[in-house]
């Protein structure tokens, strides 16, 4: 009897060591599952933080490119109108300068004397030359074959049309 106690102490024991074992290795397993699952989970929402990020950026990108445009489009107007090439000559009557001056050429910035300013040297008929009409406060005034945007007040030279007359 005594052996089969004994026997029977060591099969509980036994049973119960693996037992424990294997609820701590299933333990074990469930925790590292839960760790897996939260580390997942952390995973996911920095992808999206980052994705979020990332299309602000886009935006952001495409602000500044927008900004670039309008900017180039600007000096690009700015620049036409400041100096352009006559795309058509014109036949007008002959060129005499003002007594005291020759023919030059003229550039954006500069300042005509009152005596081209006069009505002899001013082209009132600028749409028969393929003109826009001169904004307020500015006429075209012709120098030698040129044709020149500037202030009726002081002669501020605002835009130069080069060659349109013969």
């Amino acid at each position: 009897m005594k052996k089969i106690l004994t026997a029977t102490m060591a099969a509980v024991l036994a049973a119960t060591a693996v037992g424990a074992a294997g609820a701590a290795s299933a333990q074990s397993r469930d925790d590292r599952r839960y760790e897996q699952r939260q580390d997942n989970r952390h995973d996911g929402r920095d992808e999206r933080r980052d994705d979020r990020h990332d299309r602000r950026d886009d935006r952001r990108d495409f602000r500044r490119d927008q900004r670039q445009d309008r900017q180039e489009y600007r000096q690009d107007q700015r620049q036409y109108g400041r100096w352009q090439q006559a795309q058509r000559r014109y036949h007008a009557p002959r060129y005499v300068a003002p007594r005291g001056y020759s023919v030059r050429t003229w550039s954006y910035g500069q300042r005509m004397p009152s005596y081209y300013r006069s009505n002899a040297y001013v082209v009132n008929d600028y749409g028969r030359y393929g003109l826009r009409a001169p904004p307020r406060g500015y006429q075209y005034v012709r120098s030698g074959n040129d044709v020149v945007l500037a202030a009726v007040a002081g002669g501020l030279i605002t835009a130069v049309i080069a060659g349109l007359f013969n």
